[in-house]
């Protein structure tokens, strides 16, 4: 893209809308936090749409943003979804038209904008997050797998564009007869997630001696994280190693349960911030046994904080991980596999201390500014075919104008 088009040195208004931000603590929050704040550092001027939540005080609205009614969403406590409150946002981008409208959720807000923005002719970027299909089959809800398949792929090909995390996912989705669909990486905050935030205190509060061995895992406490097999992970290296110990940091439906059943494991609850910085770098081991995963941002948090990585290879894992060098990774769906791998890379002190250290060496590379220039570049690229489009200049079969310079 020329840095001396126009289109491309002006601020672009773009629209967010999502159906979770923090303080909510999941990985599309996450990244939806830095999105904002990296679009609106770059110049633009960026107006956040979600559902009003319980924190947000009455009659207060943050600057920046458009709030809209919401109700919990079913099993996942602390979270809401979006009413589908279409004419208030034909209503709102009448008055303050966006060059841009970045969908980031499939709920009934997210249905909701999508169906503004192309009523009212506002080029759309969908954002594919969730694997929804995939989270189905751990819920009773096998059937529905195609059904919801088919479903996503007509809301996504009703945008401009689709973004996905990976290249993988990205040749998944073409396969599956998704359209026009492009990589938005994910980032890592290497100033947060650090080694130096260990904290001798909080191993202590874990029962654990400065030669203790943390197997440590985050996420959410649920079915869809494939958690059985990391507590599985954490039975094994505990009954090989008498100096393991087991936490997990998290919330959701099967907390109460697996902390009954697993009494020798420490379950301490969602954590944020500077806290869940530092329960990171206090671990040693992380496993992460997830098969739904869009990408994994707590693959790359662990990494950047100097932990031994143990996960599936697909995903985040299989982007940055190399296995044996910069972490530990097990064929797709072999749980014998992941156990019987992290068991043997425990047996070797040396080589956990060089993969700790190739981990964060490999995190220092994935910078969020970086990531934040290429969402921008998709983003202005569709600003500049529509205003071509407006004003009648001939479009090439990818959307381009044929006297222009494309992406």
């Amino acid at each position: 893209m020329s840095s001396a088009d126009p289109l491309c040195i002006a601020p672009m208004r773009i629209a967010v809308v999502t159906e979770t931000y923090p303080p909510e603590i999941n990985g599309v929050a996450n990244t939806m936090l830095q999105l904002v704040t990296g679009l609106s550092g770059r110049g633009h001027r960026v107006l956040l749409v979600r559902p009003r939540q319980a924190t947000d005080r009455r009659g207060r609205v943050p600057p920046g943003q458009f709030l809209v009614p919401g109700l919990p969403i079913p099993g996942y406590r602390g979270l809401r979804f979006g009413l589908p409150v279409y004419w208030r946002l034909r209503n709102l981008w009448h008055r303050l038209r966006p060059d841009v409208v970045y969908v980031a959720t499939q709920g009934p807000l997210g249905h909701a904008a999508l169906n503004a923005a192309r009523r009212g002719s506002i080029p759309v970027v969908t954002g594919f997050h969730t694997q929804f299909h995939q989270y189905s089959r751990h819920y009773g809800l096998g059937l529905l797998t195609g059904p919801i398949v088919t479903t996503l792929k007509s809301f996504h090909n009703r945008s401009d564009a689709t973004l996905v995390p990976t290249a993988a996912l990205r040749a998944q989705l073409n396969d599956a007869g998704f359209h026009n669909v492009h990589v938005f990486s994910r980032g890592v905050d290497t100033a947060l997630f650090d080694p130096a935030r260990r904290s001798a205190a909080l191993r202590r509060a874990w029962g654990c001696s400065p030669e203790d061995l943390v197997a440590l895992y985050v996420g959410r406490i649920a079915a869809e994280k494939n958690i059985h097999v990391a507590l599985a992970c954490m039975e094994a290296l505990a009954a090989r190693f008498d100096n393991l110990r087991c936490v997990l940091v998290g919330d959701g439906p099967e907390l109460g349960r697996l902390a009954r059943n697993h009494p020798g494991c420490r379950f301490v609850g969602a954590k944020v911030g500077e806290d869940l910085a530092a329960h990171y770098a206090s671990g040693d081991l992380f496993l992460f046994p997830s098969l739904t995963e869009t990408f994994g941002n707590v693959v790359t948090e662990a990494m950047a904080s100097g932990l031994v990585v143990n996960a599936f290879d697909y995903a985040a894992a299989h982007e940055h991980i190399r296995h044996g060098s910069n972490g530990l990774l097990a064929p797709f769906g072999n749980d014998d596999a992941f156990i019987a791998g992290v068991v043997a890379a425990v047996e070797q002190p040396t080589l956990l201390e060089r993969i700790r250290h190739a981990a964060r060496r490999t995190a220092e590379t994935l910078s969020w500014s970086v990531v934040i220039e290429g969402l921008e570049e998709v983003l202005c690229e569709l600003r500049r075919r529509r205003r071509d489009q407006e004003v009648g200049r001939p479009v090439d079969a990818v959307g381009h104008a044929t006297s222009g310079n494309g992406v």
